[in-house]
């Protein structure tokens, strides 16, 4: 008899039970914001708003908002780079194609990374850094103007 196998099963199934409704209802408050664009937005707004003044008020948390800084922008970077690079794209020929058939369409520019997943991203990236400035091991004293520097830096690049 295995009876890590049948508790591991009864573990998977509570944990499902749990999950599941859970998973169902953050995917349809996600399919209920999709069309609602500017209102999305706007929400995330009103977080990083909400963040930037935590953030003042307790004078502190700057690793937290310097990894916040860095992953936007890389996200950031993420949704206005193509999906496919023109300039490594392998042409058989130097000229640039149109369409071929009827039903096919020309699309000059597909992001790497779509807007909706680009909001969702961000947002749950914002309620991430709201919720660690809650843990006070995170507040490690740095000298912030080098990390802002930093920033700057990696921004050029």
């Amino acid at each position: 008899m295995n009876f890590d196998q049948t508790n591991d099963e009864s573990s998977n199934t509570f944990l499902s039970r749990i999950s599941r409704p859970i998973t169902v209802i953050h995917q349809t408050i996600i399919d209920k914001l999709y069309p609602y664009r500017i209102t999305r937005w706007l929400f995330a707004l009103m977080l990083f708003a909400i963040y930037v003044l935590r953030i003042a008020s307790i004078q502190g948390f700057h690793i937290v908002s310097y990894t916040l800084a860095i992953y936007l922008l890389s996200l950031f970077i993420s949704f206005i780079s193509p999906k496919v690079d023109p300039a490594a794209a392998d042409y058989s020929d130097e000229i640039p194609t149109l369409p071929r058939t009827v039903g096919e369409e020309f699309r000059p520019f597909i992001p790497r990374l779509l807007e909706s997943k680009f909001w969702l991203s961000t947002v749950r990236a914002i309620m991430i850094s709201i919720f660690c400035t809650f843990l006070p091991f995170l507040d490690i004293p740095v000298f912030w103007p080098i990390l802002v520097m930093y920033f700057i830096m990696c921004f050029q690049l």
